[in-house]
C-alpha cells in the first residue's frame, strides 16, 4: 500500500513543479510587458528629439521667425515625452512583478532607464545652451543630437531584451529595425539639408545613411509580419519615397546635373513625409508587439491556472487517499514508533499491542523480540556494573545465549572490565610510589584550597619550618609568611585562585626560633577541584651563600684594584657585619709586644670581640667566646691579626644568631681573612717594589753625579792644563805665521771645542748648576738653551727641594723641552711648577702637534718611571693636532708608606 504511494506523489510533484514554471513564464511575461511600455515611451523621445534635431539645423542654417518658432514648439514637445517616459518608467520599476521599494536601483533595464533619461535631459540641455549661443555648426548639432538618439536607441533595445517567447522576439526584433531604418533616414534628411544649403560646389557623397537604411529595413522585411511588408511597401513607393531615391541616385552619379538638384525647401518636404510614412510603419510594428506580448502574457497565465488547478485535484485526491489509509497503516506505524522511542529512552515496559500479518505485524515481532534481548542485555550491564561497585573486578559476563554484534559488545565489555582491573593495580602501585615519594622528599610538597590553607604537607615542612604538622594544618599559611613579603604572597594565591597558568615566586617562612627561611614555590592551580598543588624548595643556604660569594667579591675586587690596606680593612668589617648580622665587626692587628690594634672596624670601636681575639691568637684557629667569634690572618705563615664579629644578641643554646645553622660563623670568617691576607701581602709587595725602584733611580742619578764630577775633576782639568801649555809654546814662537804657529794654534782650537764638548756632556749627565743652584736655576737655564721660546712661572719655596725631587723635575722639563722642538716642532712651550702642601706639581704645555705616547720611543716611559719612583704621578694629555701637555705630582716628604 505504501508503493501505491510513490507514483501519486509523483504525480503531484510534478504537476505542481509545472504550475511553478508557467507561474514563472508569466511572470517574466508581465516583467516584458513592463519592459516595452518603457521602451515605447523611450521611443517617443526618440522620435520628439530627431524632430528636434531637424529644427534646431533649420534654425541654424536659415534662422527666421518661422524655424526658431518651430524649434522651440519641438523643444517644448521633446520635454513632454522625456517627463511622460521618466514617470512611466518609475511607475513600471514600482509596479513590477516581483519589485520591491527597497529592491537596489539598475537591477533590471527598466530600473536604469529614469537614470539614462534624465542624463539625455541634462546633455539635451548643454547642447540647447551652446546652440543657442551660436557656439555649434549644423553639422556639430547635428552630431550631438545623433549621439544623444545613440543613447536612446541603445535604452529601447536594451529594454526589448527579455524575450520570452520566440513570436515575442520577432516582433521586437522587427520593431528594433524599423527604429533603426528610421534614424539612419533622419539622419540622411539632416545630412542633406545641410548639403543643399551651401552654394553650388563639389557635393559630397552622402549616400551611407542611405545604405544603412536599406540594410535595416531588409532586416526587417525578413522578421515582419505580411502586413507590415505591405506597410513598408507602400511607404516607400508613394510620392514622397519616389523622390528620396531620385535624389540619391544623383547623389550616387559621379557627375550629376546641376540642373536637376533638388531645392533645400523640397528635400525637406519630401524627406520629411517618407520619415513620417515610416513612422507610421513603425507605429504599426509597435502594435504589433504590444499585441504579442499581451498574447503570450495570456497565454501563460492560462497555462498556470490550468496547471494549478490540476496540482490542487491531485493534492486532494492524496488527501483522500492517505484518510483511507490512516486507519491501517498510520496508527500501527505510530504505536510502533512509540515503542521505538521508549526503548531508545530506556523504557523497556512498553508492550505492542499490534499483530498483523502484513509488514507492520512483521516489524511489530521484531521489536518484541529486540526488547527482549535489551532487557537481557541490561541485566548483565547491571550485574557488571555491580560487580564494579563491589570492587568485584574479576566479574566476567556470561556470553552464551547471545550471537553476532551482542556476543561482540559483551565480550568487548568483559575485556574492558580486565583492562579496568590491570588499570586499578597500576593506579594503586602508583599511588604508593606517589605517597612514598611525598613523604619522602626533600622539597615542601603541598596541597593549598583556593582560600591559600594548607589542606596537606609532607613530612619536610616540619623539618624544614620547625612547625608540627598540625599547627600548619591549623594556622593560616599568611600567618607564618614575613610580614614583608605577605603582600607578594597574598597576590600570588590571588592569581592562582583566579586559575592563572604556574605561578612561580619566593618568600620568607619565619621558624618558632624566630628565623627566616626563604622558599622558593612554584604552584599550580586545579580551577575544577578548588584545589591548588604547590612545591617549594629551601633556598635559605644558596641565598646566603650569594650573599657571602658577593661580600667576597667586592673585597677581592678592592685588593685586585690595589687599594691600601686600610680601605680593605674597612670594607671587611662592613661587609662582615652585614652579611654575619653582626651587631660589631673589626680587624684587629697583633703586635709584637701582644697588642692589639684597630684597622678597620663598623658600629663600633672593635673592642667587643678582645676576648675571642685573644683566644684565636692563643689557639692560632677559629674560635667563639660569649657572642663573639674570631679567625686568624695569617701572612707568610706567621699570625698577623684577628677578625672578629659581635652578635646583636645572646646566642641560644645550641647554635649562633648570626650564622647559618649548617656551617659555622668562625669558618665562614676564613674566606675573609684569606682576602685581607693577600691585601697584606699585595701591599707589601708593592712597598718593595717602589723602594727597590727608588734605589735604582737614586743609585742611577749617583752615578751621573760621580761621573759628572770624576769629568769635571779629572779630564777637564788636565784638558784646561793642556791649553795653558800650548799657549806658552805659543809665546815662544817668534814668527805666529809660520807652519808652527798655525799649526799650535790649530791645537789650541781642538782642545778648546773638545773641552766645550766635555762641558756639555757632563752637563747631561748631570747638571752642575742643579747640585749648586737648585731646580729654579737649572730650569731656567734649560729655558735659555732652548731652541723655541720658553715661558716660566716657577712658584718655589726659597729653600732647596728634596734632591730626589729637583732631578725627577729637570729631567721631566729637560724632556719635555727635547720633544717639543724635535717631534712636536712646537712654537712655545709654557712650565708652570710650584710647591704647596706638601706636594710639588709641575706643568709643562706646547702648542706643537700632539699625538705623544708613552710607549713610542719619546722617552715617557723613563720619566713615568723616575717619577713613580719617588711616589709621584705623571699625567699625560696629548691629542693629535692639540698639542701637549704633561703633569706631575710628587710628594716632598719621599713616597707613602704602604702599610
Amino acid at each position: 500500500m505504501l508503493l501505491a504511494l510513490l507514483p501519486v506523489a509523483g504525480l503531484l510533484a510534478f504537476t505542481a513543479f509545472s504550475a511553478l514554471a508557467q507561474w514563472d513564464e508569466a511572470r517574466t511575461l508581465e516583467r516584458f510587458h513592463s519592459a516595452i511600455d518603457v521602451s515605447f515611451a523611450t521611443t517617443e523621445v526618440s522620435d520628439a528629439v530627431a524632430r528636434e534635431r531637424i529644427d534646431a539645423v533649420r534654425a541654424r542654417l536659415r534662422p527666421d521667425t518661422a524655424t526658431l518658432a518651430e524649434r522651440s514648439a519641438s523643444r517644448r514637445a521633446t520635454d513632454r515625452a522625456l517627463d511622460d517616459a521618466v514617470e512611466q518608467a518609475d511607475s513600471r520599476r514600482r509596479a513590477a512583478p516581483g519589485s520591491r521599494p527597497d529592491s537596489p536601483p539598475g537591477s533590471r533595464p527598466e530600473d536604469r532607464t529614469a537614470e539614462e533619461l534624465d542624463a539625455v535631459s541634462r546633455r539635451l540641455s548643454a547642447v540647447r545652451v551652446r546652440a543657442g549661443l551660436g557656439a555649434l555648426s549644423a553639422r556639430a548639432i547635428a552630431q550631438r543630437y545623433q549621439d544623444i538618439e545613440d543613447t536612446l536607441l541603445d535604452t529601447a533595445a536594451d529594454l526589448e531584451t527579455g524575450r520570452p517567447t520566440r513570436a515575442a522576439g520577432r516582433a521586437a526584433d522587427a520593431h528594433l529595425a524599423i527604429l533603426e531604418a528610421v534614424e539612419a533616414a533622419e539622419r540622411e534628411r539632416v545630412e542633406l539639408a545641410v548639403l543643399l544649403d551651401t552654394p553650388t560646389g563639389h557635393r559630397p557623397a552622402a549616400g551611407r545613411w542611405s545604405a544603412l537604411e536599406e540594410a535595416h529595413l531588409r532586416e526587417f522585411r525578413q522578421i515582419a509580419s505580411d502586413r507590415l511588408r505591405a506597410a513598408l511597401y507602400q511607404a516607400q513607393f508613394a510620392r514622397s519615397g519616389r523622390a528620396v531615391r531620385a535624389v540619391r541616385a544623383l547623389l550616387a552619379d559621379p557627375e550629376p546635373p546641376t540642373a536637376r538638384w533638388p531645392s533645400y525647401g523640397g528635400w525637406l518636404a519630401d524627406s520629411t513625409a517618407r520619415i513620417d510614412a515610416l513612422r507610421a510603419v513603425q507605429a504599426r510594428a509597435a502594435r504589433d508587439l504590444a499585441d504579442t506580448a499581451a498574447a503570450d502574457l495570456a497565454d501563460a497565465r492560462t497555462r498556470a491556472a490550468r496547471d494549478l488547478t490540476v496540482s490542487l485535484a491531485v493534492l486532494t485526491a492524496v488527501a483522500l487517499l492517505a484518510l483511507a489509509l490512516g486507519r491501517s497503516i498510520t496508527r500501527p506505524l505510530q504505536e510502533v514508533t512509540a515503542g521505538a522511542r521508549a526503548l531508545s529512552a530506556g523504557d523497556l515496559s512498553f508492550a505492542i499491542r499490534y499483530a498483523g500479518h502484513d509488514e507492520l505485524g512483521d516489524v511489530a515481532d521484531t521489536f518484541r523480540e529486540l526488547r527482549l534481548m535489551t532487557e537481557r542485555l541490561a541485566a548483565e550491564i547491571r550485574s557488571m556494573n555491580s560487580a564494579v561497585d563491589d570492587n568485584r573486578l574479576e566479574h566476567r559476563v556470561d556470553v552464551t545465549g547471545f550471537d553476532g554484534t551482542w556476543a561482540q559488545l559483551l565480550g568487548g565489555m568483559n575485556a574492558t572490565m580486565a583492562s579496568f582491573a590491570a588499570a586499578q593495580g597500576r593506579r594503586r602501585k602508583a599511588e604508593r610510589e606517589l605517597e612514598d615519594i611525598f613523604h619522602l622528599s626533600l622539597d615542601l610538597l603541598c596541597i593549598l584550597g583556593v582560600d591559600g590553607t594548607f589542606r596537606r604537607v609532607n613530612p619536610a615542612f616540619e623539618r624544614t619550618l620547625g612547625h608540627p604538622r598540625d599547627t600548619l594544618l591549623a594556622r593560616p599559611p599568611l600567618d607564618l609568611v614575613h610580614a614583608e613579603d605577605r603582600e607578594t604572597t597574598r597576590a600570588a594565591m590571588e592569581r592562582l585562585a583566579g586559575g592563572s597558568e604556574p605561578v612561580e615566586f619566593e618568600n620568607r617562612f619565619l621558624r618558632p626560633d624566630g628565623t627566616e627561611c626563604w622558599l622558593q614555590w612554584s604552584a599550580r592551580p586545579v580551577p575544577e577541584e578548588g584545589l591548588v598543588y604547590a612545591v617549594a624548595r629551601d633556598v635559605t643556604e644558596r641565598r646566603r651563600a650569594a650573599r657571602e660569594q658577593s661580600a667576597l667579591r667586592r673585597v677581592a675586587t678592592r685588593v685586585a684594584r690595589g687599594e691600601p690596606p686600610e680601605r680593605v680593612f674597612g670594607a671587611v668589617a662592613r661587609e662582615v657585619e652585614e652579611l654575619l648580622g653582626a651587631e660589631v665587626a673589626a680587624v684587629l692587628r697583633h703586635e709584637s709586644d701582644g697588642a692589639l690594634t684597630v684597622l678597620g672596624t663598623a658600629h663600633g670601636t672593635g673592642r667587643e670581640g678582645e676576648a675571642a681575639a685573644r683566644e684565636v691568637i692563643r689557639t692560632r684557629a677559629p674560635a667563639r667566646v660569649g657572642r663573639s667569634v674570631g679567625a686568624p690572618i695569617v701572612v707568610d705563615g706567621r699570625l698577623w691579626g684577628v677578625v672578629v664579629a659581635d652578635a646583636r644578641q645572646e646566642p641560644a643554646a645550641e647554635p649562633e644568631a648570626f650564622a647559618a645553622s649548617a656551617v659555622p660563623a668562625a669558618s665562614r670568617l676564613a674566606d675573609f681573612t684569606e682576602l685581607i691576607a693577600a691585601a697584606i701581602a699585595n701591599a707589601d709587595s708593592r712597598a718593595q717594589l717602589s723602594a727597590s725602584r727608588a734605589r735604582v733611580v737614586a743609585a742611577g742619578d749617583d752615578s751621573r753625579r760621580r761621573i759628572e764630577r770624576d769629568l769635571h775633576d779629572g779630564v777637564q782639568q788636565r784638558l784646561v792644563a793642556l791649553q795653558l801649555d800650548l799657549r806658552l809654546a805659543e809665546s815662544l814662537v817668534t814668527d805666529a805665521s809660520s807652519e808652527l804657529g798655525r799649526q799650535l794654534a790649530h791645537v789650541g782650537k781642538g782642545l778648546e771645542d773638545a773641552s766645550h764638548d766635555l762641558l756639555q756632556v757632563a752637563r747631561g749627565i748631570h747638571p752642575a748648576i742643579l747640585s749648586k743652584g737648585g731646580l729654579g736655576p737649572a730650569l731656567r737655564s734649560l729655558a735659555r738653551r732652548c731652541a723655541v721660546p720658553v715661558e716660566l712661572d716657577l712658584r718655589l719655596p726659597a729653600r732647596r727641594l728634596p734632591e730626589r725631587v729637583e732631578v725627577a723635575a729637570y729631567y721631566v722639563v729637560s724632556e719635555c723641552l727635547t720633544n717639543a722642538v724635535k717631534h712636536a716642532h712646537a712654537r712655545v712651550v709654557t712650565v708652570d711648577a710650584h710647591a704647596r702642601d706638601g706636594v710639588m706639581e709641575l706643568t709643562v704645555r706646547d702648542d706643537g702637534g700632539g699625538g705623544a705616547e708613552p710607549g713610542r720611543g719619546s722617552g715617557l716611559i723613563g720619566l713615568v718611571d723616575r717619577v713613580e719612583a719617588i711616589g709621584g704621578r705623571l699625567d699625560l694629555h696629548s691629542p693629535p693636532g692639540e698639542g701637549t701637555v704633561l703633569r706631575i705630582r710628587a710628594p716632598l716628604d719621599g713616597p707613602p708608606p704602604h702599610g
